[in-house]
């Protein structure tokens, strides 16, 4: 069983071991005493039952069961214990005696109170898991303790005047809930005042993120002394002003602005654009060029910014506000330059606001070819995105068209704009998925009858010779999104009109099974792998919580039980080879995205790839998924960690990577 459905499992084990106990104290209180006995023995089932699922669950790793172990199952067994020794003789009793006397002794205090306990007790454990989240910690314990004792404690009272030693009772419950309210909230609250790239800092001038976080590393792991590296502001780590030999410059202006755009079908969007455009225009390069771009701010008032999303720029061109420059405001402009070493395809947006931004239009398209590379066949890159819940591949809200002669090499460059994962097929032809993230696959085997899943900001590259028949792109087993046809074909054939176009076979392809990146391709030489030794090791473990965001508590999307800006900094040293755990205790996917480098794939679930090895920026951590990634830092600077789903990103998934001895003047918070 997979480690999602156990997390599942255990949810619905523990939700009806707390049903038994609270719906058996109901019954007792209603004087029916067969009903509350029958619920008491479902519930002494469903109780170490709880512990079974806890387990299995255990398996997956500690992440996973940590609050279980530590408080919800003690809780939970303790009470149970107790509602069965004081309350279940009474409960046997009354349900023989077939009398108004025995429905009376039922609903004693003595048995109600325990039964409900015991359901209380049962209750606190999912919402551990799903209010306070993870870690549980000595305060967060004590603030569930002081709910289950005052719950019990109000149940008492309501049922009786008399509870022996009430305000002895009440008065440590408001000392239990006082105190962990102390321990929960004033340690984040301190330790965030003690981070300046969290906040606004306290005096002008430079932040120096290694000398003011070294002590913030992830729990766990030891950080090496960061006296020795030298100090450069962020400002310095710009682009060159040359290209590479052979290279040329290559300049682009993009002016954000507002702007009604209208989709192929005429439909017209409000929408934030670059030019007047969505996507915004193309920037193409060949490697080795200078990429030289002029970013203009008409009229976006909440400021703008462009990201390279996946591309290794010099960390000041990076284009996070508050970290590695400011955003541009209204009337603004800043210039970002850099060397396009990669090839591949990547994309640009704002991440100023980026969650709204993004959403509203402000991105575009980023392809670098190969040097001297001849353009043969069709070449498409294929941006998809969400606009009012409509899905649209470019600006085309209908099939994008496109006639193609037999035999012609075709390239479609698929993007995910948005912030959740979509699924492509395509049907009509035998092809290969020859590169993922902008980078190229070792041995990629021909594909047919698969589905794609495609995580939010990540990029696939299909390759095929077009047939004699028609060939058709769907995303999400629903939107027809291109379809190329031969001239055999005519460039009216739609749907329902072809082999691959009609709903039989839309309906087929729902069908097809998901490709599984980890098996695909050959495998080939990485320059490290599992077991190379590390220098710099850290887990995150993402979920969702109340946490402290901005200085006041918020339901989170959560780092180890942190929101952003008060999740520790990692910090490294250029040179180091990290080593990087993900863990996904929540309920929904997290698409994870470094800054300015790419990650080695090492495992997924404790499985290493057997296909190529996988080179990506962004990858999708479904909920009970365990990625073990790998970088090398080779590219100082400070960089952003977060997720890509950009509103878990605003709801405080991210923190920053720093490079020891970096330094920022920049001192707004991030803008999401």
């Amino acid at each position: 069983m997979t480690t999602d459905r156990l997390m599942v499992l255990d949810l619905l084990v523990s939700v009806l071991a707390a049903a038994a106990w609270v719906g058996a104290g109901a019954a007792a209180a209603a004087r029916r005493p067969r009903t509350a006995a029958a619920l008491m023995a479902g519930a002494l089932v469903a109780s170490p039952a709880r512990a079974g699922s806890v387990l299995a669950l255990a398996g997956a790793g500690w992440w996973f069961v940590q609050e279980k172990v530590t408080i919800a199952l003690p809780l939970l067994l303790t009470a149970s214990v107790v509602a069965a020794v004081t309350a279940g003789p009474r409960l046997l009793a009354a349900s023989r005696a077939a009398s108004e006397a025995g429905r009376d002794a039922a609903r004693s205090p003595a048995v109600v109170v325990p039964l409900l306990g015991a359901g209380y007790a049962a209750a606190a454990g999912p919402v551990q898991t799903f209010l306070l989240g993870y870690p549980a910690e000595p305060g967060s314990a004590l603030i569930l303790l002081a709910v289950v004792a005052g719950a019990v404690l109000l149940t008492w009272r309501a049922m009786t005047p008399r509870v022996p030693l009430l305000r002895a009772a009440t008065a440590a419950t408001a000392v239990a809930a006082l105190a962990g309210g102390v321990l929960t909230f004033i340690p984040a609250t301190t330790a965030a005042a003690a981070t300046p790239v969290a906040a606004e800092a306290a005096t002008p001038g430079a932040v120096a993120l290694a000398a003011a976080e070294g002590g913030h590393d992830m729990p766990g792991h030891g950080m090496s002394a960061q006296a020795s590296a030298p100090v450069r502001p962020v400002t310095d780590l710009r682009g060159p002003s040359a290209p590479a030999p052979g290279g040329t410059v290559r300049r682009f202006t993009l002016t954000a602005r507002t702007a009604t755009v209208t989709l192929s079908s005429g439909r017209k969007v409000a929408a934030w654009t670059f030019d007047g455009q969505v996507p915004g225009p193309p920037i193409t390069a060949e490697q080795g060029d200078l990429v030289e771009v002029r970013l203009r701010n008409a009229d976006i008032t909440e400021g703008v910014t462009l990201h390279w999303h996946g591309y290794d720029v010099p960390s000041g061109e990076d284009g996070v506000p508050g970290l590695t420059q400011e955003a541009v405001p209204p009337g603004g402009e800043f210039v970002y330059r850099f060397v396009a070493a990669q090839t591949g395809t990547y994309w640009y947006h704002t991440h100023e606001v980026s969650d709204i931004g993004v959403r509203m239009g402000l991105y575009g398209m980023l392809v670098v070819k190969p040097r001297g590379s001849a353009t043969t066949g069709v070449d498409l890159t294929l941006p998809v995105h969400t606009f009012a819940g409509t899905t649209v591949v470019g600006d085309h809200d209908q099939p994008v068209l496109q006639e193609v002669a037999p035999g012609t090499p075709v390239r479609l460059r698929l993007v995910d704009t948005d912030n959740t994962p979509h699924r492509f097929t395509l049907a009509g032809t035998v092809y290969r998925l020859v590169a993922v993230d902008g980078t190229d696959l070792s041995g990629p085997g021909p594909l047919s009858r698969a589905g794609l899943r495609l995580p939010a900001g990540g990029r696939y590259d299909l390759a095929f010779a077009m047939p004699s028949g028609p060939v058709v792109l769907r995303v999400d087993d629903r939107t027809e999104a291109v379809r190329l046809t031969t001239a055999a074909d005519g460039p009216g054939n739609g749907p329902g009109t072809g082999d691959v176009t009609d709903a039989e076979d839309a309906a087929a392809a729902a069908g097809w099974p998901e490709l599984d990146l980890t098996r695909y391709g050959t495998p080939a030489s990485t320059p490290y792998t599992s077991r190379s030794h590390f220098d710099r090791r850290f887990t995150l473990v993402l979920d969702r919580g109340l946490a402290l965001g901005d200085g006041l508590p918020i339901y989170a999307h959560t780092i180890n039980g942190r929101a952003y800006p008060h999740v520790p900094t990692q910090v490294v040293a250029e040179g180091d080879l990290v080593r990087l755990t993900v863990v996904n205790r929540g309920r929904e996917t997290h698409p994870w995205h470094l800054h300015g480098h790419r990650v080695l794939v090492l495992a997924r679930d404790g499985r290493a790839p057997t296909g190529s090895p996988l080179w990506l920026d962004t990858f999708d951590v479904r909920p009970g998924e365990v990625w073990e990634v790998a970088f090398r830092a080779a590219n100082p600077g400070l960089w952003m960690n977060h997720c890509h789903n950009l509103s878990h990103a605003d709801l405080g998934m991210m923190l920053h990577l720093a490079y020891e001895g970096v330094t920022t003047p920049f001192h707004g918070g991030h803008g999401g």
